[in-house]
């Protein structure tokens, strides 16, 4: 293949991950669920789609009287009209979900009964009708376990038999799990020093002749990418910041 020819497909997921411009394409492969959160592939062939082209892609008749919503990385469900066009390269989002129903679905907020127009509710809707404060966080109530924190980026299915029930109650103290030589380890802050993830390298002291040289990869600072040198930190993503940390014994 040459360079200049266009891929087979570009996998708008795969770029948004990687913090990357979407490449030129034959079609760009995009999520698409029907009425539920069960998403598939689907592939469209212009990377500014409308919403008629998305729900004909995934084999949905667009006369058919769909609801049609994009799902922003922040978790909101923005409406796209049918004629509506959806640019991939720039707003952020892989996954629509298409509704076919005048169905209300109830859930408990607090004890506040609430009926909602989707079969699904994010994370970001639940706090915005919870109105929760700082330190406060929205969770489902689970009968018998432990109640499940919601994060705004969640979604929730309410197809589920019986009414979902969320609380608010206090923001549990985060922790940020990053792999180190291909084991998966726990830090308590979002930031993480050169220092720290050689201790979690190599723990204990170290030769004065030791050398440690790291390479990281989907950090949440920029560059999400790169080499870190001693005295030097990133921020890191909720899950799967990875480093990989060599040690050398210089004679």
């Amino acid at each position: 293949m040459k360079n200049d020819e266009p891929l087979e497909y570009e996998d708008v997921g795969a770029a948004l991950r990687e913090d990357r411009a979407l490449r030129p394409a034959r079609s760009y492969r995009i999520l698409v669920a029907q009425g539920d959160l069960s998403f598939r592939s689907v592939d469209v062939a212009d990377p500014v789609p409308l919403g008629r082209q998305i729900l004909a892609s995934a084999g949905l008749d667009p006369r058919g009287g769909f609801s049609l919503f994009a799902i922003l990385a922040s978790g909101d469900f923005e409406d796209l009209r049918l004629d509506e066009p959806f640019d991939l390269r720039t707003r952020g989002a892989e996954r629509f979900v298409a509704f076919q129903t005048d169905r209300d679905f109830k859930l408990t907020l607090d004890d506040d009964q609430l009926a909602w127009g989707k079969p699904a509710i994010s994370g970001a809707a639940l706090y915005t009708l919870a109105k929760v404060g700082k330190g406060q966080a929205v969770f489902l109530e689970v009968r018998g376990g432990e109640d499940r924190l919601i994060s705004p980026q969640d979604l929730i299915d309410l197809t589920a038999p019986g009414i979902e029930r969320f609380i608010t109650g206090p923001m549990p103290a985060r922790t940020f799990e990053i792999i180190v030589n291909a084991r998966p380890r726990v830090v308590n802050d979002k930031r993480v020093t050169f220092e720290q993830v050689v201790q979690l390298a190599f723990p204990g002291s170290h030769e004065p002749n030791a050398v440690f040289s790291m390479t990281y990869r989907h950090a949440a600072s920029k560059p999400h990418a790169g080499e870190l040198g001693a005295g030097g930190s990133v921020e890191v993503k909720e899950k799967g910041t990875t480093f990989n940390v060599t040690k050398t014994v210089q004679s």
